[in-house]
């Protein structure tokens, strides 16, 4: 089955999505068939603090429909932040969807966590990932550090690369939110958090969202 991927927003997600399906098809031994439009992360970040759903899914119909003319017969959104308005996308969209939500919250629900600590853009934390978890309590940071860890994945995503004041800042928030709020992970609530932790090499529990959704897409491509 052929994959559309909505990338872009930003580029180390998209990156990270296609080297991921790459090595997962390869280790399958099954032939991979893609096709990625991009989608402007400016814009993107517009909409979402204007609440503009109906923009951002006019913009995500119209590359879909490129996707399904290139004979894509799903559609995947490389962006967290870009999933605000899925729920939209999904009932209009000509390909199925499929979303990082549904998939997040069943690998929660799988894992039992308890309380769950949120790292991502202002949007992403101040919802508690959209209220996509329905198994456990998310936790987000508050205050001076919401808004440095909104600041710094926000620089770090447009730009495509993770600094080291970014990374200070997000260590921080998650020593906060695992010796003070008591959470028993931590959910990497936006696709380019791939550029700062990996899971087999994190000190403490993660939860990836990105690595979660890639999986999800090679398990529905290749039934």
């Amino acid at each position: 089955m052929q994959i559309g991927v909505i990338g872009g927003i930003g580029p180390a997600a998209t990156d990270y999505y296609y080297r991921r399906l790459i090595s997962e098809f390869a280790r399958r031994k099954t032939a991979l068939e893609m096709t990625i439009v991009h989608a402007d992360p400016s814009t993107l970040l517009h909409n979402l603090e204007r609440n503009d759903g109906g923009a951002q899914v006019e913009i995500y119909n119209r590359l879909t429909d490129r996707l399904a003319s290139a004979g894509a017969k799903c559609v995947v959104v490389t962006s967290i932040a870009g999933h605000f308005c899925i729920d939209t996308f999904k009932e209009n969209s000509p390909l199925q969807v499929i979303d990082i939500l549904t998939e997040v919250n069943e690998a929660v629900k799988h894992r039992k966590l308890g309380r769950v600590g949120i790292l991502g853009t202002r949007t992403v934390m101040e919802t508690q990932f959209y209220s996509g978890i329905s198994t456990a309590e998310v936790i987000p940071p508050i205050g001076r550090v919401l808004e440095d860890v909104h600041s710094a994945y926000v620089s770090m995503a447009t730009a495509g690369y993770v600094t080291k004041p970014q990374r200070g800042v997000f260590d921080s928030a998650c020593e906060w939110l695992i010796q003070e709020a008591e959470v028993d992970a931590i959910m990497l609530g936006g696709t380019d958090f791939a550029l700062v932790y990996k899971e087999s090499q994190s000190q403490f529990p993660i939860v990836d969202c990105a690595a979660i959704h890639v999986d999800a897409v090679v398990r529905h491509a290749t039934i």
